[in-house]
């Protein structure tokens, strides 16, 4: 497994070694002391699998309380995933970065908790799968609006995206709760 630097502070992209001949391939999708080596030290308690067709856009998510650290891979299809830092004592607050996910570059990307994800599928479907460091709480769920002009996010669409209501109905940055903020906003649940 090789780590491929990113522009976040403490996020990583992994290129997975790959042993290919005419029958196929074989990949090691997780290794726990592998990922400690490489400065993933995380205990995972859920696995998760998307299926989304072409054009679909989710996100972006993130859980304000019991925040999640992700390592998510796509199997089948290709995406643009996004992650957004939302650490207010990250030097790269505010910051974000895109990675191309797919079956032919097995790349895994490792989301520490406090960011925001999202992805976008450019391919005919995609199934997309992920590790998280705590469970799911759709109480604590918040959403950053996808196209949020301060961002200025480049989705690199294809098309016009599939976004559900929920996500068209997500937070501006400048508003959003973040992490290592304690306002009145968070402890409300805005």
């Amino acid at each position: 497994m090789k780590p491929i630097p990113t522009s976040l502070n403490d996020a990583l992209l992994f290129e997975p070694t790959v042993f290919q001949d005419e029958r196929g391939f074989f990949l090691e999708s997780y290794n726990r002391k592998r990922m400690e080596d490489l400065g993933v030290r995380a205990e995972f308690v859920q696995d998760n699998h998307s299926f989304s067709v072409q054009h679909v856009l989710r996100g972006l998510h993130y859980q304000i309380e019991q925040p999640q650290g992700k390592l998510v891979r796509v199997i089948a299809g290709e995406v643009l995933d996004i992650a957004v830092d939302l650490r207010r004592s990250s030097p790269t607050f505010g910051k974000w970065e895109s990675f191309v996910l797919c079956e032919d570059n097995s790349r895994m990307l490792w989301i520490p908790p406090g960011f925001a994800h999202g992805f976008y599928v450019r391919s005919e479907s995609a199934h997309f799968t992920y590790k998280t460091t705590a469970f799911y709480q759709p109480d604590f769920e918040r959403t950053l609006v996808w196209n949020d002009p301060e961002l200025q996010i480049d989705w690199q669409l294809r098309g016009d995206p599939v976004i559900s209501a929920k996500d068209r109905m997500g937070l501006p940055f400048r508003s959003a709760p973040v992490f290592g903020e304690r306002t009145r906003r968070v402890r409300a649940g805005a």
